[in-house]
């Protein structure tokens, strides 16, 4: 018998715009999304953790926020930054009254974490986030012993320049067809709109309609892929 495979579809950027949120409720009520990551500081979070509220089968997670970089005039240069991302104190700081709004929000802790643009790759915000995550017991993307992350899921290259291909229905058909055995993050990026200055919009809609394609669950369905969430782990 072939080893089991699982599979949490989780959306980024929950609560950062109205669109975002309606990309992401319409891909977990439509489509494959399980879970979704919360960017607590934007006003659209509200919006955002109501729904989580209400569908406790959309697992919520916190999306430590605290910088946002786009690739302008071939180099990486900041929209926002919310602290010094090199200051551990500073960064302990902000993760720690963000974990705190997002209880306010939701009403509980989340079930897992991880950060926008990746920032907790790099120290010191790896190490904070590394301890947040064994204070709660919940997996830190790209750390955990048991959940694997798989972003290749993505329509841009490292530099910001457009690759449609790899976000088409083909594209998460080969994903899916050779998805490993055990338990795999997916991360995707689905919205509506255009209501955010940021360098992934437009492929957030191609996201949202692959994520909700009838090809796509029913490939899920016949290689005999289990959907669940950060709040519903197998045993």
């Amino acid at each position: 018998m072939a080893a089991a495979r699982y599979l949490i579809v989780n959306a980024d950027d929950f609560g950062q715009s109205p669109g975002i949120n309606r990309g992401i409720i319409e891909a977990h009520a439509q489509g494959v999304v399980t879970s979704a990551s919360l960017m607590v500081r934007w006003p659209a979070a509200v919006e955002a953790a109501a729904y989580g509220r209400a569908h406790p089968a959309l697992s919520l997670g916190l999306h430590v926020d605290l910088a946002e970089w786009a690739y302008r005039n071939d180099g990486w240069v900041p929209l926002y930054e919310v602290v010094p991302t090199h200051d551990r104190a500073a960064v302990a700081e902000e993760v720690s009254r963000q974990l705190v709004t997002f209880r306010r929000l939701v009403g509980r802790d989340p079930t897992h974490l991880d950060s926008h643009q990746h920032v907790h790759l790099r120290e010191p915000v790896r190490t904070v986030l590394l301890e947040s995550a064994r204070a709660l017991a919940v997996p830190l993307r790209h750390c955990s012993t048991t959940v694997c992350y798989c972003g290749d899921f993505y329509g841009q290259t490292a530099e910001g320049h457009p690759l449609p291909e790899s976000i088409g229905v083909e594209r998460l058909l080969h994903i899916l067809a050779t998805l490993q055995p055990g338990l795999t993050e997916l991360g995707c990026h689905p919205g509506q709109g255009d209501d955010l200055d940021t360098m992934y919009s437009r492929e957030r809609a191609q996201e949202l309609s692959v994520l909700c394609d009838p090809r796509v669950q029913a490939a899920i369905v016949a290689l005999g892929i289990e959907l669940c969430s950060f709040g519903n782990l197998p045993a």
